[in-house]
């Protein structure tokens, strides 16, 4: 990943075809979906295919799984079997500067808007686990309700005993074992 934002041709040229493989190997999660429309969008995205990069290279495996009704918009989704490697992270900036030792290295909510993605809802969390089994030794973060951050807590999901499950934290809190799913619309 640059600073700029932005690939080089050649990387591009290469997440491009790691991007067609998985799409190709995963035809279930995009019924009806072209592959030549989809990378269109992508090359005329510089800086969405740099946010793809770089959910690759944290482990997250983007893939498409639909298509924005309203927009027409592609969506990407972090596809990794287990939660991808960005763990360790409590859930915001707040719940960060709240820890008075034993600090993680940052946020969920942070890394996600510096990468370009936003953290999966629970709604796109649940939709996710239709297309397989995700988190079923991990969980990840999602977005969590205001009213519920504003008292301090946070959520995450995870699948378990073949049911997705939503649970709650002290914003604070981080485990080695959670890390968080982007989306992105390109």
């Amino acid at each position: 990943m640059s600073n700029k934002k932005e690939l080089s041709k050649d990387q591009a040229a290469e997440l491009l075809q790691v991007l067609k493989a998985r799409f190709e190997k995963n035809m279930n999660r995009h019924k009806g979906v072209e592959w030549d429309k989809v990378q269109a969008k992508l090359e005329a995205s510089p800086q969405k295919l740099w946010s793809l990069d770089a959910m690759e290279e944290t482990g997250g495996e983007p893939d498409v799984v639909g298509v924005d009704k309203k927009t027409g918009e592609y969506i990407f989704y972090d596809c990794s079997a287990e939660s991808p490697k960005r763990r360790s992270l409590c859930y915001d900036q707040e719940a960060l500067e709240s820890r008075k030792q034993h600090k993680p290295s940052g946020s969920a909510i942070d890394v996600s808007a510096s990468m370009g993605i936003e953290i999966l809802t629970e709604e796109e969390y649940r939709e996710l686990q239709t297309l397989g089994k995700f988190d079923t030794k991990t969980s990840s973060w999602v977005k969590t309700p205001d009213n519920i951050r504003k008292l301090g807590g946070a959520v995450f999901c995870d699948r378990r005993y073949d049911t997705v499950f939503l649970y709650h934290n002290g914003a604070e809190s981080y485990y080695a074992a959670r890390g968080f799913r982007g989306v992105l619309k390109v």
